[in-house]
């Protein structure tokens, strides 16, 4: 059994990941740490990581950048390994990850679902056949209203996964209505859209003569994500430290 530290237990997240787990017998939550204290939890609930004495195997961050400071104390202190679900860390703030993970086991994702870590290796594959046969290479993704990045965190490592596949050979470009030239065979096209309640869409397009392949993930609601954090709990547990990602999960 997989003891797990739920830290923003009461947000939007963690009570997915809650009700998650109650239908998971190798994993239990066996405390929460969240500022808003009004939820009912079938777990203690801390209002602060200092105040939360309570063993567990694995802590599971689903709260913000700007709580990074105090997680990775924590852990540290705690030598508890830690999965770090949020998006938009800073430079500097990656250094602390990459600092904090000689001393205990981390796990960084851009995107916690099964399903898009997947999706990463499959593109590293398909890029090394289809990218020097010349196929234009284009990244769209669709998120709700309310996203405050643009373009996605999970948008811009499937780029990535492609470009480490050919050896950082392509640019990035964000728009082109400021430009009127051609398309360059180097380049990989990323494009934003937003609204309504769209939990998050992601397509690759590899574009040759005569033929299109694409590559789409579609998530209908926020579970995925906290499916693949509780994975990646179990797998973290116990392990030495070290940084690590979802495709240690999957086992690709």
């Amino acid at each position: 059994m997989t003891k797990v530290l739920m830290h923003g237990c009461n947000g939007r997240m963690g009570r997915i990941i809650t009700a998650l787990v109650q239908e998971d017998d190798q994993v239990e939550i066996v405390a929460g740490v969240d500022a808003y204290q009004g939820a009912e939890n079938s777990y203690p609930v801390f209002d602060s990581l200092e105040k939360c004495d309570v063993d567990a195997d694995a802590l599971i961050d689903f709260t913000n950048a700007s709580a990074l400071g105090d997680v990775l104390q924590y852990c540290v202190k705690k030598k508890m390994p830690v999965i770090l679900c949020s998006t938009g860390y800073s430079k500097e703030q990656l250094q602390d990850i990459k600092k904090a993970s000689r001393k205990t086991a981390i796990l960084k994702s851009a995107n916690m679902s099964l399903g898009i870590n997947l999706l990463l290796k499959l593109l590293k594959d398909a890029a090394k056949v289809l990218g020097p046969a010349g196929y234009d290479i284009e990244v769209l993704e669709r998120h709700h209203n309310q996203k405050l990045d643009a373009p996605s965190g999970t948008a811009l490592a499937l780029a990535d996964s492609v470009n480490e596949a050919m050896d950082g050979v392509y640019e990035y470009v964000y728009d082109r209505s400021t430009v009127r030239k051609k398309r360059e065979k180097k380049e990989i096209g990323i494009s934003a859209v937003r609204g309504g309640t769209i939990v998050g869409e992601h397509e690759v397009i590899f574009a040759g003569t005569d033929e299109v392949i694409t590559f789409q993930h579609t998530a209908y609601s926020r579970s995925v994500f906290g499916k693949g954090a509780v994975e990646a709990a179990k797998f973290l547990a116990g392990k030495p430290a070290g940084m690590y990602d979802m495709s240690d999960v999957i086992r690709l």
